[in-house]
Order: structure tokens, then sequence, then C-alpha cells
């Protein structure tokens, strides 16, 4: 597939048959920042229910501002890597202080809250306010790898080009670019996906250029760090004692989570440290 045009309509039109309803499509731009912190590294389906708890609890910045990090890290439940719930947090507390309460839609506003990088910037001018934002996650990288370029995965990290590349496939107007940008993600998530794409079911398959190339493997990927004995799993348990209890945990009791105590001791240094936990005097912990 040689033009940019084709791609965009096909896909666009793809959308519009199988876009699925997903929540945070029809929400406050509140709502769209709130979905696009969970979804980082996280599945629709584990992000569904844990979503519509904070906003039914926090519908607003304010809300969530008013309560404890401890309370967002409660909250966040089982769905990994908490870090990400205290800094919607922070950024909450900064919408209130600096943004009147209000989810802005300037990049460089956007940049300035924590947790947010460059793709979550994109991603909340683009579908909560409809603005033109080239939104470039894995999905999206490769969808147009694989359509316009003949490779399999994109490259490990968004080159200037290939940031500029897609900066000129993308429509020029803020409805078509927005609509663009969920499209291709969608896209990328149901059909053109990393180890068994549909492609039966692709509407571009005959202009597709890794097609044309005999479907070619991609350079092999650094795979996730096993997630069973790791520190992280220790994390896991030991901030999942502290949060279903009701107050501080004694060390004692947490050094039962993990047989390796020397572990088991990194592990809650690390939630330390990254203010996941704070101490409650010599021998106890609280969430903040």
């Amino acid at each position: 597939m040689t033009a940019s045009s084709p791609l965009i309509e096909a896909l666009t039109a793809w959308f519009d048959e199988y876009e699925r309803p997903l929540p945070w499509r029809s929400t406050t731009p509140w709502g769209v920042m709130v979905s696009e912190f969970m979804l980082q590294q996280t599945p629709v389906d584990r992000v569904l229910p844990v979503w519509h708890e904070w906003l039914d609890r926090w519908p607003t910045p304010g809300d969530l501002a008013a309560e404890t990090s401890g309370e967002a890290i409660r909250a966040w439940g089982r769905l990994g890597y908490p870090r990400r719930a205290r800094r919607l947090h922070e950024s909450a507390t900064v919408l209130v202080d600096r943004h009147n309460g209000v989810v802005p839609h300037g990049e460089a506003e956007l940049l300035a809250l924590p947790g947010v990088g460059g793709y979550t910037a994109a991603a909340i001018r683009a579908f909560a306010f409809g603005l033109r934002s080239v939104v470039l996650d894995t999905n999206v990288r490769r969808v147009i790898a694989r359509t316009l370029d003949a490779q399999a995965t994109p490259p490990g990290h968004i080159t200037r080009g290939e940031w500029q590349r897609a900066d000129d496939l993308w429509p020029r107007s803020d409805a078509e670019s927005a609509r663009w940008s969920a499209a291709v993600m969608e896209f990328g998530a149901l059909v053109c996906t990393a180890r068994s794409p549909l492609c039966s079911e692709c509407p571009v398959v005959d202009g597709c250029e890794w097609t044309a190339a005999g479907q070619p493997e991609g350079a092999s990927t650094r795979r996730q760090p096993r997630y069973e004995g790791s520190d992280r799993e220790v994390r896991g348990r030991l901030l999942a004692v502290v949060r279903d209890a009701d107050g501080a945990v004694t060390r004692t009791r947490l050094a039962k989570v993990w047989a390796d105590e020397e572990q088991c001791a990194r592990a809650l240094a690390g939630l330390v440290a990254d203010g996941l936990l704070v101490p409650d005097g010599r021998t106890r912990y609280r969430l903040p």
C-alpha cells in the first residue's frame, strides 16, 4: 500500500462497523485520562470494572485529590504497576491546584502532569478533546509497519523519522485525525495483533506490504521479565496485604509473605522508596 488515503479510508470504515462500545469513548476528559493511565500495560477486560469503580467514586479530579494517595492505591486493586495510581493522584492534585480541577487540552500542560508522557498526552488530546494529535502506541505502530513497510514489528523505540512519517500520514482535520487514531488503534488490538493476526478478516490485506512480502518474521523483541518469583511478584503480594488490612501491618506479618527474607526486605524497601507504603512507627507499614 503506497498511499496513505486508502489505508485511512479502509480502516476508518472498518471501525465504523466494529468499534467496541468502550465507556471511555463517551465520557469526560477526566474519564479519558483515568482510562489512559489504567490501560498502560493492562488489558481492557481487566480495566473495565476498576475504571467504572473509580469514576463512580471520583468523577472529577477534585474528588480524587481530596482523598489520600493511599486510597488511590487501595482502589487500584490488582491492576498492577501501582505507581500509576500514585501518579494519577498526583496529577489530580496538580489539576486542582493549577487548572481549576479541569483536564487541560494543551500538549505542554498535559506533559507537565505527573505520569503523563508523549503518548498519554497525545491520546488525551485526541480522545478527550477530538484534536489532531499523532497517537502512536504499540498497536498503531505495528499496523503501520506491516501495511506500509512490510515489517512484522516496528523498531524498539520511536525514532524521529517514524514520528515524522506518522505525522505526514495523519489526517489534517481534528475530527478525522481523532477518528483515525481510534480506528487504527482498535484495528491493531483486534485484527492486526502481534502474535496471531486475523489476516482473513483484514480489509486491507490485498494492499498490505507485509503480506505481499510473504509475512517475513520480525526481529526478536525483548521479552517481558518473568513475573513468577520476581521482585514484582513480592511487591504485589506485600502491597496486597497492606491494601486489604484495616490499618498498619507489622513487619513480622509482612515477612511471612515470602520465604526469601532478603528478597522480601528488598521488595518492601522498594515500595517505601516509591511512596506506595510508608512506615508507621519503627515496625509497621501502611498506605500513604
